[in-house]
């Protein structure tokens, strides 16, 4: 029976041995060593709820401290959750905006978190990394209560347009009867999603793992995308098919 290993690191990092400080500091933080979690703990008590103009500075003055690299006018919003942001690499001219999540507790080696230049990540999205890697491209706009969920990778070249609402990525968990509970039987995963270059996704898409969206193709709103789409095609429905080609 194969477990899912990120399951296991963060059922590790709760249960295992040692103090709450040291528990904390490898769920939330990531890093060892007391200046980083100082930066943290000021950054998130002083600057990540407080409102108004005050709190924009602070966040523009503390925030980019917390990550691996921050790109020059990367901003900031409200309320962000941040997990291991030590592992991320926010570009130039980034804005994310207030309530969303970043999580890079799976990410594997220095470039496995990264957000391009001047890409928007919008109100209450959802960035998450229990696997491998989530690489978005530059210029691109990340909509409203998206969720990408990078089991086995994620990939969104530049000038992407991801509507609100949609998923990405995910596993499936094994199934086999008489192997115990499903949830611990682990995950299978058919690879990454892969969005090439000015790619639009419509509002309320769910892209499957293990599917390549081609350059230029548009995905219809409420599509569920279990292959692969051709560059330049326009897909649509539950599951996708293709319905057009741009011209």
């Amino acid at each position: 029976m194969t477990e899912d290993p990120h399951k296991d690191r963060v059922v590790d990092t709760v249960t295992s041995g040692g103090s709450a400080i040291a528990k904390y500091r490898a769920f939330f933080i990531g890093q060892p060593g007391t200046a980083a979690f100082l930066r943290y703990e000021l950054a998130m008590m002083l600057a990540a709820g407080r409102s108004g103009a005050l709190g924009f500075a602070l966040r523009k003055a503390l925030f980019p401290g917390l990550f691996a690299e921050t790109g020059s006018g990367a901003a900031f919003g409200r309320n962000l959750s941040l997990r291991c942001p030590g592992q991320m690499r926010i570009g130039a001219n980034v804005l994310i905006d207030d309530g969303c999540h970043l999580d890079a507790r799976g990410a594997q080696g220095p470039d496995s978190f990264v957000i391009g230049d001047r890409t928007l990540i919008a109100r209450d999205t959802i960035l998450v990394v229990k696997d491998s890697y989530l690489r978005i491209g530059h210029s691109c706009s990340i909509g409203s209560q998206s969720c990408l969920s990078a089991v086995s990778g994620i990939e969104i070249g530049d000038h992407a347009i991801i509507a609100g609402q949609c998923y990405f990525g995910g596993g499936r968990y094994k199934t086999a009867l008489g192997a115990g509970p499903m949830v611990d039987q682990g995950l299978n995963t058919k690879g990454p999603v892969i969005l090439g270059n000015d790619v639009w996704i419509g509002a309320g898409a769910r892209i499957i793992d293990g599917v390549t969206i081609g350059d230029g193709a548009i995905v219809g709103a409420g599509a569920v995308v279990t292959r692969d789409v051709a560059s330049n095609s326009i897909v649509a429905g539950v599951p996708a098919k293709a319905i057009a080609q741009r011209e």
